[in-house]
């Protein structure tokens, strides 16, 4: 009872450290391009993106943990090459069992749209990244599956603070030059230093 009890703090631990301290977007740096595309496309809805990403985390996550251990003993030379394919399998597979899933089951709410984005929520620096991450970290299972629930939830989060952002930025008094895109990577690289310091990083004086 107390190891199960243990497995479950240690799972929601991470998913927050992952969603807010480790956010992927504003501390690593994962997923930025396909943030910025989300955030002025209409026809994506961000929720169902969100929502799916986080799936697709959390479903990648167990893969990618029994394949690094497959990976282990190949040592230094092939493992590093042979990693990102392993994960792009893994995250193939997954994909392909959501389709599956998704094609089958007609009564899932926004089922054709789930379907049509399932491509860019799956193939997205987000999720290899995250894989990379708890990889190379060595995180237990329930490390790897918190920090891949977190990893979707943060990119929700970062998704939704752009968003806001967005409304505020278009503001005259933001001069001409750096409307749209510069205001918006502006704002993006202040909320990653933020964040960059909550891992305890401070400026080296």
């Amino acid at each position: 009872m107390s190891s199960v009890l243990n497995a479950c703090i240690t799972f929601f631990s991470y998913a927050v450290i992952a969603m807010f301290a480790q956010n992927a977007i504003f501390s690593r740096g994962l997923g930025v391009s396909r943030m910025i595309q989300l955030v002025g496309d209409d026809e994506v809805s961000s929720l169902l993106f969100g929502l799916q990403l986080c799936v697709i985390q959390l479903l990648v996550a167990p893969l990618g943990h029994l394949t690094n251990n497959w990976l282990e003993p190949l040592g230094a030379v092939w493992r590093p090459l042979l990693r990102p394919l392993v994960y792009v399998l893994c995250v193939s597979a997954v994909c392909g069992v959501l389709y599956l899933v998704l094609t089958r089951c007609t009564k899932i709410p926004h089922r054709q749209h789930l379907i049509g984005i399932l491509p860019i929520a799956g193939f997205n620096s987000t999720v290899v990244g995250t894989l990379l991450v708890t990889t190379t970290q060595n995180y237990s299972m329930a490390q790897s599956l918190g920090f891949g629930l977190g990893s979707g939830l943060g990119f929700v989060v970062a998704v939704l603070l752009v968003t806001e952002a967005q409304r505020k930025l278009r503001s005259r008094a933001v001069p001409d030059a750096f409307r749209g895109l510069p205001i918006t990577l502006i704002y993006i690289g202040i909320l990653a230093m933020a964040i960059y310091g909550f891992t305890g990083h401070g400026v080296a004086i």
